[in-house]
């Protein structure tokens, strides 16, 4: 009777181990057994190769003595935790016999709160690979997963891409659940929802989409929802993934879809009636729908008086258009309207000209494409190397092509303006690069003529850009005044007492007078 018995385990073992190596058999369909020695075997096929998973058995004193098996990640877990809180109470104390094991574990033995039940091996591996620890008991068909993670990460720090003179310094990580502990602490108020996705079909990675519930756009956030579950792809490692695959007009240079790693300018938003998509593993956090005019907005210009803010924001709209257009503009006087300098300056320029074995066309290419490489590299190379690099490029190299009579002196002044214009809105680096070559071929081919066509066709394209519906621009002809106090000019607080009508149905944003 016994040696049949050991057949049929060792059947049953075989066939187990064979629906598990086979190719046929997602590992979804795959159950767990009240037999402990089978589920160890599944375990370890399905972990096979992963050095770093480590397994241990456990068996518990007393009369009536319960095995265990844990499987962990070696490096994702507090040992601390695993020791104490988990392998000590399990070798030290046995579970009643008249209550269901995984509930003693779960109630009585184990101490640690965060604890669930799966009878899937898929969910055993996402959370073993998440740091988290399964525990498999003999006589039971479902694991214990327990949270087992090890608090790892960057600290929270100020980002290195929006840092302001005033307001708070916090900046996002690298951990989705810091992330939204940050944006919590701000919003105190069960108003604030978040919607856990996954997405990725090898990385499974987390996504949270934030709101506030009395002031988002369901229509939008519906929308949303439905593109991010929609989503069909290998891995996301980055929230740029999914801006790519969610966006409108996605060959369009300019952006559709916001980020930012600040919680208060996030809160911001999410108090505009804006949504908030976090991605685990990145500190970049994505806001839509995406006006155009946040492009030239800057979470400081509220920290600050709104008559230096305005002017700091028109500054930015000033060095946009300027970036774009100054190497064009200066092309389209030397090669077509010579008239319009004056004559002591057109002389000098043409002396400058002269000199130099290149049109001023080819030469203003040659000009930025080395401004752009110099960049690059600078932004590349470790702090201290790129600094002494971008120094080099723009005064040895600058200075040398100038006495080498290969760029006149005019030009380097352009492309210095164009440079230092760019710095004033980062968040248009990609459309300055396309539209500043754009306009400068229009500009070396037609003069004046080609810069006012390209400034037209920028202006449409920009005009019928879209973020989930909502026109980025809101140029639909109408005119309400409380959607300008915040574009061109900050208004003072106690005048805007309405959000942007595009974005939510709820516009009350306080009560005051105008």
């Amino acid at each position: 009777m016994l040696g049949f018995l050991r057949r049929m385990l060792e059947k049953r073992e075989k066939e187990r181990e064979k629906a598990v190596t086979s190719l046929n058999t997602p590992l979804e369909q795959i159950k767990m057994s009240p037999i402990l020695n089978d589920n160890i075997a599944v375990c370890r096929k399905i972990f096979a190769d992963m050095d770093i998973v480590s397994y241990k058995e456990v068996v518990s004193d007393g009369r009536l003595q319960q095995r265990y098996f844990l499987v962990f990640c070696e490096g994702m877990i507090d040992r601390e935790i695993v020791n104490d809180n988990l392998i000590t109470p399990l070798m030290q104390v046995s579970p009643d016999p008249d209550v269901e094991v995984t509930d003693a574990l779960r109630k009585s033995i184990i101490n640690i709160c965060d604890a669930c039940l799966s009878d899937s091996f898929k969910e055993v591996v996402e959370a073993v690979t998440s740091g988290d620890t399964a525990v498999f008991a003999e006589g039971c068909d479902k694991a214990v997963i327990l949270n087992t993670r090890e608090c790892a990460g960057r600290a929270v720090q100020e980002p290195e891409n929006e840092k302001v003179i005033g307001g708070p310094k916090e900046g996002f990580t690298e951990g989705l659940l810091k992330n939204l502990s940050l944006v919590i602490k701000r919003v105190r108020s069960n108003e604030l929802k978040t919607k856990l996705l996954t997405v990725g079909r090898v990385t499974e990675t987390r996504v949270c989409i934030c709101y506030l519930e009395n002031v988002v756009n369901k229509n939008i956030l519906n929308d949303v929802i439905k593109k991010i579950q929609s989503i069909e792809i290998d891995g996301v490692l980055d929230s740029n993934y999914i801006v790519e695959l969610i966006r409108d007009n996605r060959l369009s240079p300019f952006r559709t879809v916001g980020y930012t790693e600040r919680p208060d300018s996030l809160v911001a938003k999410l108090l505009e009636g804006r949504i908030a998509i976090m991605v685990d593993g990145t500190p970049m956090v994505l806001t839509l729908p995406y006006l155009f005019i946040e492009n030239f907005q800057s979470s400081e210009d509220y920290y600050f008086s709104f008559y230096y803010s305005s002017f700091a924001r028109m500054l930015r709209m000033a060095a946009f258009l300027l970036t774009i257009s100054i190497p064009a503009f200066y092309i389209a006087i030397v090669a077509y309207h010579q008239e319009m300098l004056p004559l002591p300056l057109l002389i000098r320029i043409a002396m400058e000209q002269q000199r130099v074995p290149f049109p001023a066309a080819i030469e203003a290419v040659i000009m930025l494409l080395i401004f752009d490489v110099l960049r690059e590299t600078g932004v590349r190379m470790p702090s201290s190397i790129g600094q002494t690099l971008s120094i080099v490029g723009a005064l040895v190299i600058g200075q040398a092509a100038v006495e080498a009579s290969l760029v006149s002196a005019p030009m380097i002044i352009v492309v210095a303006s164009t440079g230092i214009t760019s710095l004033l809105v980062p968040k248009l680096n990609s459309p300055i690069v396309v539209y500043r070559f754009f306009f400068l071929l229009l500009a070396a081919t037609f003069g004046f003529f080609g810069l006012a066509i390209g400034f037209s066709i920028m202006i449409i394209h920009i005009n019928n850009l879209t973020s989930f519906t909502v026109e980025q621009t809101m140029l639909d002809g109408t005119l309400k005044l409380q959607n300008l106090k915040d574009i061109f000019v900050r208004s003072p607080w106690h005048t805007m007492k309405e959000r942007p009508d595009r974005l939510t149905d709820n516009l009350t944003r306080k009560a005051g007078e105008n």
